[in-house]
């Protein structure tokens, strides 16, 4: 896959590329429109448990709900498919009433589904669980996110604290899960080496695409930090400071 070679389809993270916690990051949908107007298809994608849709509108950002792919949609895809009997949610409350289909069971259900932050008490149920034989199951495992206020330690560590002490793998079902990615790409209908993502996650958003075939655009918004990812072994295709410059490296890629 050459870097030069044009890019035909992007997938966009939301939280830190488009806003970060309620504000829109500056110049964010001037871009998508000018990126709309090249004939580049978008699909956002997000590890973010919050009904992204509904946060999209919110901001003014026009966005169907058919080109929004989240780590939600693909749990409730991977029940389906796996005839999950039962669940225990450990998820945000306005995202719990799309799992109505599978019965909740707090004692030894199939799966365990972990999409947020818990205390002491929650995680010990959930580690009984475990023991029983239930199934981690885990949206993300992100290692930190960048609110309003600053970074937040995210999911990523009471994930591998579960692991640790019953001896179990979570499955991941977001990024940087290269079915995630796949689901993604076919969603998009571009061919893979001409597909992009563009995100602020060296390790979920670039690592994950590069390592699902496709490239990778490093924004300098949200939890982008320069020491963090100079630290890194991961080299994004390209860097660009917002999603403002996406339009520009667009057109230049696509006019040789």
């Amino acid at each position: 896959m050459s870097p030069d070679e044009p890019i035909k389809g992007l997938l966009v993270d939301l939280d830190g590329v488009i806003y970060v916690g309620d504000q829109l990051i500056t110049g964010a949908n001037e871009a998508l429109n000018k990126i709309r107007e090249l004939g580049i298809p978008i699909k956002f994608i997000t590890n973010t448990t919050t009904r992204s849709p509904d946060k999209l509108a919110s901001l003014g950002i026009d966005a169907d709900r058919g080109e929004i792919f989240t780590a939600v949609n693909a749990t409730l895809d991977f029940l389906s498919a796996n005839g999950a009997q039962s669940c225990h949610l450990l998820l945000r409350e306005s995202i719990k009433p799309l799992f109505k289909e599978f019965p909740i069971d707090d004692h030894k259900p199939d799966y365990v589904i972990i999409g947020a932050s818990w205390d002491y008490q929650s995680l010990n149920s959930v580690f009984n669980m475990l023991m029983r034989r239930s199934r981690l199951v885990c949206m993300h495992r992100n290692k930190f996110w960048q609110g309003e206020e600053g970074l937040r330690m995210d999911i990523g560590a009471f994930v591998a604290a579960l692991e640790y002490v019953s001896g179990k793998e979570a499955l991941v079902i977001g990024k940087p899960s290269k079915a995630f990615f796949r689901q993604a790409i076919e969603a998009l209908g571009v061919r893979q080496s001409r597909v992009a993502i563009v995100g602020d996650d060296i390790d979920s958003d670039i690592c994950g695409g590069q390592n699902s075939g496709i490239r990778g655009i490093l924004v300098k918004t949200g939890k982008y930090r320069e020491n963090y990812t100079a630290q890194s072994s991961i080299e994004p295709d390209f860097t660009v400071d917002s999603i403002r410059e996406i339009p520009q490296l667009l057109r230049s890629l696509n006019a040789n």
